[in-house]
């Protein structure tokens, strides 16, 4: 597997962890529909809870959360949607983005972007 491949599932590993010491329940991931995939689906305070996770090595170009784009946008809010309807969900959603920036001393800076963005967004 290729390095960066490996560095975003230690992103994800990473982001779980940080959820699950918040108090969330992880109740899937790499959840995929068609052409997307969504990294988390948590649950929290009564809301689904669907988590969008990048990674990057360093920020010279962008923050991580900046490569959600409204294509990406688009598709995580139909698996999204695809998700709930397969498992017959009815709660609430939020759509949140966990930030993964490897430092230069090689610890990582995790930041939780709660509510990152809307369904209608994606339009």
């Amino acid at each position: 597997m290729a390095d960066h491949n490996e560095f975003g599932k230690l992103a994800e590993k990473l982001a779980k962890v940080e959820l699950e010491e918040k108090g969330y329940e992880i109740i899937f991931t790499n959840y995929r529909f068609q052409k997307a995939e969504i990294d988390i689906i948590a649950k929290f305070e009564g809301k689904i809870i669907i988590v969008e996770v990048k990674a990057r090595a360093n920020n010279y170009f962008l923050e991580p959360h900046e490569a959600v784009n409204k294509r990406k946008i688009k598709l995580i809010v139909t698996a999204a949607d695809e998700f709930l309807k397969e498992q017959n969900r009815m709660e609430e959603v939020r759509f949140d983005i966990i930030s993964v920036l490897q430092q230069e001393n090689g610890k990582f800076e995790i930041t939780h972007i709660e509510n990152a963005f809307e369904a209608f967004d994606a339009n």
